[in-house]
């Protein structure tokens, strides 16, 4: 019990009867009944979000074009969500940092087992200065199915999802069912051809999301909100 009460006196437990509980997120088919937080909460208010998510093992073409990208709606306002793991997600964050953003991460793992490990320093800078969520108690440890599941919070909380690069049968273009499944807005970015790490987004295109060259293909769609 001294172990939780350590714990409660740094994480915030919302659950879904909760009046700050996100109202998008409430929204979905099947919401999280408990959110555990550390950080800003102020953050799940803000109005303008998009949620980016991509592959692990991004091009040489992925980073120069999020940030191109992503950049002007960051200093529009944009609270930036991810899933902090390797390549595409970090590299949204820290675009997020590098521009005086907001950004929140979604985990797959409880507070007590950050996952992954290469960017502890992001991670503390989240905790400190933004948000970080899991539906994990602190102790649970990540498994596999838990990235799967938390990818319907990182496309629940916002209006929209971005797709960086992806392949065809990735963990991004789950994220973009749970999105489409929840009314959102699906874009999508064109990559290189031939490169198995635009395959996914290029398809996603054909199917109907949205291509985005500019962020002002984003920004049309919210500019009633601005």
């Amino acid at each position: 019990m001294k172990k939780l009460d350590t714990d409660l006196q740094k994480i915030h437990c919302l659950t879904i009867f909760d009046n700050n509980y996100p109202s998008l997120l409430r929204s979905i088919p099947d919401p999280p009944l408990v959110l555990y937080a550390i950080g800003n909460l102020m953050l799940l208010e803000h109005p303008l979000s998009l949620s980016v998510v991509g592959t692990r093992k991004p091009s040489s073409y992925a980073y120069p074009s999020m940030k191109k990208i992503l950049s002007p709606l960051i200093q529009q306002g944009f609270t930036i969500v991810s899933g902090m793991a390797k390549g595409v997600d970090q590299f949204a964050h820290h675009l997020a940092l590098a521009y005086n953003g907001a950004t929140i991460a979604i985990l797959g793992s409880g507070f007590h087992h950050i996952y992954p490990t290469n960017d502890i320093a992001l991670y503390q800078r989240l905790v400190s200065e933004h948000l970080v969520l899991s539906e994990y108690p602190p102790d649970r440890p990540p498994k596999k199915f838990h990235f799967p599941e938390r990818n319907r919070i990182i496309s629940g909380l916002t209006s929209g999802t971005f797709v960086v690069e992806a392949r065809v049968k990735s963990g991004s273009l789950i994220t973009v069912d749970q999105a489409l499944e929840q009314g959102k807005d699906v874009y999508a970015m064109p990559g290189m051809p031939g490169n198995p790490m635009s395959e996914g987004c290029h398809k996603m295109i054909n199917d109907g999301a949205k291509l985005v060259h500019s962020h002002h293909d984003i920004l049309e769609d919210w500019e009633e909100k601005i």
